[in-house]
């Protein structure tokens, strides 16, 4: 029979949790001071005490939240709250008996008195460790009127699930992605050092090939906020991240949620579509290749969607509609970095693997908006077979944006019947411009009666993730016009 654990032990492994109850603040030797530019909306989200929610702070592991947790500690401290009155608890960590929530608070009220304490706050880390979190938070809001519960979990998929079925009037969800480019430069101090921008905002780079030499470092470990700063997960990642990603997420997270029993097999595809990232793939090809039935495929592919590390994209057709049979697909990592935890470093002279992760690294910046995610597509024309990269499509079929995605420089210096799919695309759908991204090259030229802009990879990459994050796409159309005024 398990034995509870004595409360001594218990009421000093949760002071040991929160320093900041004695010293009134959080070690910034400890806990980066600076903040993602995601703080700033998530913070507004944590702190509204008049509105009775908890909120869901759910993304894939290593990409910053229980750092983000920990900064909220002191942003609380900030505004005038009692950092006695705010409790952090991880619980990946064995404390109490019985996999209960309320046993965490019975802990803290043991060291500090519930009366005439004020609001608090209550941080739960890794919630996906506890069974039936949702109806057990659910409750605790129910129950404690003063207290703002905030909690996070690594399994994005399946926290969504339970969140929407217990939680509902009650829980704020809110997605953490990896990092975009725009928050890697800000994160290190680099963006005005290797960008300038205009009076529209539109980036520049300073120097080019600085540019993309951080560009580089981006796609290789720029995803994972801990690397950027320890040199031993950079010059390293397959080494410090891939555990977290095989170990954790393929081998423990996934099967425990969703009842997988052949974990290797589950292992097997995961490592194969992050090699095949940004290439067109189909069931029947995954199957072959595997030894997999299409259907297993199928629901594995779903996974790994669910826990935010690889999304799929349809392809359309000559006149931007959704193939009846779609057979076929594209698949992204949802952070470039992750091929470089598996596979290790890519180099600059790798050009046929970084043009992957260079067209991987701008569609990953689009996921960190729901709605363009899901107007994402590629072109594969009827005549010719012809491809185009990247394709925005409204919902009612018309084409908003239209992305060549290059790593060299080829077609800016006159390779432009490499651009005849494309044009003809653009013609069948009544388009007049389209972007397509260079290594190097920087301009507006006309072809055939198009208006293509030329942009470096680079500098679209930051373009995207900072309008996004800044939350200045407010229409669609407004980011080709944000391209156009360049």
């Amino acid at each position: 029979m398990q034995s509870e654990i004595p409360s001594e032990l218990a009421e000093k492994k949760l002071k040991s949790l929160n320093p900041h109850w004695g010293t009134g603040r959080i070690d910034e030797t400890v806990v980066p001071p600076k903040r993602r530019k995601y703080f700033n909306l998530f913070f507004p989200l944590a702190s509204q005490f008049d509105v009775q929610r908890a909120v869901v702070m759910m993304g894939p592991r290593r990409v910053g939240k229980t750092v983000m947790l920990l900064q909220s500690i002191q942003a609380f401290i900030d505004l005038g709250l009692d950092p006695k009155n705010i409790v952090y608890f991880p619980l990946d960590i064995l404390l109490t008996y019985q996999d209960r929530l309320e046993n965490i608070i019975d802990v803290y009220f043991r060291i500090y008195s519930p009366e005439n304490a004020g609001q608090r706050v209550m941080l739960f880390d890794e919630i996906q460790y506890v069974r039936d979190w949702a109806v057990q938070l659910k409750g605790l809001v129910d129950t404690f009127r003063n207290t703002q519960f905030i909690v996070s979990g690594s399994a994005a998929g399946a926290l969504k699930r339970q969140s929407l079925e217990s939680g509902a009037g009650r829980f704020t969800d809110f997605l953490l992605p990896p990092l975009s480019f725009y928050e890697y430069l800000d994160l290190l101090d680099l963006t005005d050092i290797c960008f300038t921008f205009d009076e529209k905002g539109a980036p520049t780079p300073r120097d080019i090939n600085a540019a993309n030499t951080e560009f580089i470092n981006y796609i290789n470990y720029g995803g994972f906020p801990e690397a950027i700063f320890n040199k031993n997960v950079r010059e390293k990642p397959e080494r410090y991240i891939r555990e977290d990603i095989i170990d954790k997420v393929i081998l423990r997270d996934l099967p425990s949620l969703y009842g997988i029993s052949d974990t290797q097999e589950l292992n097997r595809l995961f490592q194969y579509v992050t090699y095949q990232t940004g290439n067109e793939i189909s069931l029947n090809e995954l199957s072959k290749k595997l030894g997999v039935s299409k259907n297993t495929i199928g629901k594995y592919l779903e996974y790994l969607e669910a826990a935010f590390l690889i999304k799929k994209v349809y392809r359309v057709d000559d006149t931007a509609r959704r193939f009846k049979r779609e057979n076929y697909f594209k698949i992204y990592l949802t952070n470039p970095s992750l091929f470089a935890a598996l596979y290790g470093l890519v180099g600059p002279d790798d050009t046929e693997m970084l043009g992957r992760l260079v067209e991987t690294s701008i569609f990953s910046q689009l996921i960190h908006s729901a709605e363009l995610t899901s107007l994402c597509h590629y072109a594969r024309l009827k005549k010719g077979g012809g491809e185009v990269d990247l394709v925005l499509i409204d919902p009612d079929f018309k084409v908003t944006i239209c992305i060549e995605i290059k790593w060299r420089d080829g077609l800016f210096h006159g390779k432009t019947n490499e651009l005849k799919h494309m044009i003809e695309f653009l013609k069948s759908n009544n388009q007049k411009s389209a972007i397509v991204t260079t290594k190097t090259e920087l301009d507006i030229k006309q072809i055939d009666g198009i208006d293509i802009y030329f942009s470096q990879s680079c500098s679209v990459c930051l373009q995207l993730g900072k309008v996004i994050i800044e939350g200045k796409l407010n229409r669609l159309e407004g980011l080709l016009e944000r391209f156009r005024q360049k």
